[in-house]
């Protein structure tokens, strides 16, 4: 039998983050990590007003994925998860500290905190990126019908898939595949889903085979 493993799901807003990791934990039986925006208490908050709130929810990122991430190599099943603790450190908030929407001190707190973390974890035994154009999340976001999402802006976009597209490049963390959206229908196509089972099934076989 495989030992229990660490399955991770990066990518922007609206890539299908979520969706997909509700489709893999159903499929290989994998217990699903769900980013919680539900209860996030800074979240909407943070949509009406960026520059205020943003030190605030990347500090509450921070504390539930470390949190999660504890959870996860102390359990003893294989786990799917919604959003890796990297992509707030590498994307979210540096694009809020160019954007001018994080002070240059928070900033500065922010990746402090992060690299103090960052030596108690382990990256995932599998990053799956799904890489997707604005367009493409523009359609998806609108779909799913969050109020607060309405005020995201085309440039706040952008400018995460650009970082996005750059972290991936740099990417050392371990075994990757990435997964083009804009080419792929995972929740309305069976047989998309199958193509992207079958990349996961082999990778991860390549990953455990002695």
């Amino acid at each position: 039998m495989n030992p229990p493993f660490h399955i991770a799901i990066a990518g922007n807003i609206g890539s299908g983050k979520t969706t997909l990791t509700r489709l893999l934990a159903k499929h290989f039986k994998w217990d699903p990590h769900y980013e919680d925006v539900d209860n996030n208490p800074y979240l909407e908050n943070f949509y009406e007003d960026m520059r205020r709130w943003s030190f605030n929810l990347q500090i509450y990122f921070l504390t539930q994925r470390f949190k999660q991430i504890i959870d996860i190599r102390k359990g003893k099943k294989s786990i799917v998860q919604d959003r890796t603790i990297y992509e707030d450190a590498f994307i979210f908030a540096p694009n809020l500290h160019e954007m001018g929407l994080m002070r240059t001190q928070d900033f500065e707190s922010y990746i402090s905190l992060f690299e103090l973390v960052n030596q108690f974890i382990q990256p995932p035994d599998l990053l799956i990126y799904l890489r997707a154009s604005v367009p493409t999340l523009v359609r998806q976001i609108q779909a799913r019908g969050r109020e607060y999402e309405n005020s995201i802006r085309i440039d706040y976009l952008k400018s995460l898939n650009e970082k996005y597209e750059k972290w991936i490049e740099n990417y050392t963390g371990g075994r990757l595949i990435i997964f083009e959206v804009d080419q792929l229908d995972i929740p309305g196509k069976p047989e998309h889903l199958g193509v992207v089972i079958e990349k996961i099934q082999a990778e991860l076989f390549g990953l455990f085979e002695k």
